[in-house]
């Protein structure tokens, strides 16, 4: 299975991967289930391996660990996913 980092890499690097809107899936602990947010709403820190900032409708940005990262949709398809739970 493609680690979810390079997924999001190529989503960034790769012009016509990249070229789709984009939708990541994430567990959610304090809804108890996969929160489905857009890909604009991400925001990658240079150097940060472990996650990324989802940036809330409310301005403030929270971490969320590329380990809880269920699902990536590329136009309504899905084309990566991790089972599992937290």
């Amino acid at each position: 299975m493609t680690p979810i980092h390079e997924v999001i890499h190529r989503i960034l690097w790769d012009a016509d991967f990249g070229n789709a809107d984009f939708v990541i899936g994430y567990y959610d602990r304090v809804f108890k289930r996969v929160v489905r947010v857009s890909f604009e709403r991400i925001r990658l820190e240079r150097g940060q391996h472990f996650g990324f900032e989802l940036i809330g409708h409310d301005g403030e940005a929270r971490m969320v660990p590329f380990h809880r990262v269920r699902e990536v949709l590329r136009n309504g398809v899905l084309v990566w996913s991790r089972p599992g739970t937290d």
